[in-house]
């Protein structure tokens, strides 16, 4: 793994940069720093909680997981919860963020399926807010999440909370914005992408004890500039990571190369 800079942060709270090479050595890294905390809890008799995010920028991590479960890391102790979900949504769906995670990492490992909690996009609308409370106090009977795993969307978001979210939301349903949709679609192929989604609210992601946010590729590099050199502002939510007292972001050189403050290293 080769780690090629970092930025430290510049005041308390302020997120730790990291700059690798590629998205296998982020993925790598991010890996071995849950690798290592799942061992921690699990040595102390404790459970390890995580926030998982789906998308392209985790599949390395998660590769990298279950390469460490087959190497005898077990996830026994290990209880999650899903970030997001687009809604409508059904679980079987090939779109589905809850079978994305499924079959790039859980169903690959030794977790209890009792302790993995997802959102679920196949409720009828009434039935929504209550599915969010419920989930809200899943989070908080747990203990709250160790460590939250996320990506960025070219709008800012973290989740689905886009451009306009409030620091104080907790899980909701929420309107996508254009931007999001237009990048889902090459994804999506035929199918139209959904207008709804479902995602743990920026309040929540900053309860998490630890924050690791994830990038890779140029087209991010813009954004990623905004969240960490920028302003806190609800038109950038992942600029909100300046308020957590553990958050990092790990980049690759392509989405790094807007960043003004970045000291090289080895």
């Amino acid at each position: 793994m080769n780690r090629l800079c970092s930025r430290e942060p510049d005041q308390a709270g302020s997120p730790h940069v990291r700059v690798f090479a590629d998205a296998n050595d982020i993925g790598t890294a991010a890996a071995r720093e849950i690798a290592e905390l799942v061992q921690e809890r699990g040595n102390r008799g404790r459970p390890c909680v995580l926030g998982l995010a789906a998308g392209v920028t985790p599949i390395a991590v998660y590769r990298m997981l279950v390469r460490l479960h087959r190497q005898g890391l077990s996830f026994a102790n290990v209880v999650t919860f899903n970030l997001d979900e687009y809604y409508p949504m059904q679980p079987s769906s090939p779109h589905s963020y809850s079978r994305f995670v499924r079959e790039n990492f859980l169903n690959h490992v030794d977790q209890d399926p009792a302790n993995v909690h997802v959102l679920d996009g196949s409720l009828r609308v009434d039935c929504v807010a209550e599915h969010c409370e419920h989930y809200e106090q899943c989070i908080a009977a747990a203990g709250g999440i160790d460590l939250q795993l996320l990506g960025i969307g070219r709008n800012g978001h973290i989740g689905f909370n886009e451009p306009g979210s409030p620091r104080t939301s907790r899980t909701r349903r929420v309107t996508l914005d254009e931007a999001t949709r237009h990048d889902a679609q090459a994804s999506f192929g035929e199918d139209e992408v959904p207008k709804q989604a479902i995602t743990m609210g920026i309040d929540s992601i900053l309860g998490a004890r630890r924050v690791l946010l994830l990038a890779v590729g140029s087209h991010k590099a813009t954004i990623v500039a905004k969240a960490v050199e920028g302003t806190v502002t609800g038109e950038v939510p992942a600029s909100f990571l300046k308020e957590h007292p553990d958050a990092s972001i790990y980049l690759d050189r392509t989405a790094a190369e807007c960043l003004s403050r970045v000291n090289q290293k080895e």
